[in-house]
């Protein structure tokens, strides 16, 4: 700092940001941002309700489509609102915006899809930090959630019901509780 000047106030928001990136100060010290239209938190995890959803290039049916996912249950990130749209984010950074009416609340999880070249099985547990496992499961199976700890998660599917570590999951954050 130069010595008799003052920061503007534009000066001390990005030092917080550049420290908030560099881990210095807590996440608290920024706001998360909410939704325009829902006044719900921005970013936030939802699945897909349908089978077929068009991902189009902005939030209007005139925009093209540049993605069609097929499958229902899909984690997706909302990261802005726009009315009756939202512009969503797969596990894969793939982004774009869907109505608002193809989306649930449901939460569910991907098992580390970042590692689905690895062909690596992930344990899942009888209880939180438990040693017994009830089942390995593979790179990219959907699971839905049942709670989060901030730790573990309790997630079931076709087959499979138990905890996992949550840091091995997209589509819940860091810490993040789900009751």
């Amino acid at each position: 700092m130069i010595p008799g000047k003052r920061w503007g106030a534009a000066a001390c928001a990005l030092f917080g940001i550049f420290a908030f990136w560099l881990g210095v100060l807590p996440g608290a010290a920024l706001a998360q941002s909410q939704g325009t239209t829902t006044g719900l938190p921005l970013p936030r995890f939802v699945s897909l309700k349908a089978d077929k959803v068009n991902l189009r290039a902005g939030p209007t049916r005139e925009n093209a489509v540049n993605w069609v996912f097929t499958r229902a249950g899909l984690p997706v990130e909302i990261t802005a609102e726009s009315e009756n749209w939202r512009k969503i984010r797969d596990s894969e950074g793939t982004e774009g915006w869907v109505f608002h009416t193809l989306l649930s609340s449901r939460r569910t999880v991907l098992v580390a899809p970042w590692a689905k070249k690895e062909n690596k099985d992930y344990p899942l547990y009888d209880s939180r930090g438990g040693t017994t496992v009830v089942a390995k499961l593979q790179s990219g199976v959907l699971a839905s959630v049942k709670n989060c700890d901030g730790k573990w998660c309790r997630i079931f599917g076709d087959g499979f019901n138990g905890y996992i570590e949550q840091e091995r999951l997209w589509g819940v954050y860091p810490n993040e509780t789900v009751e």
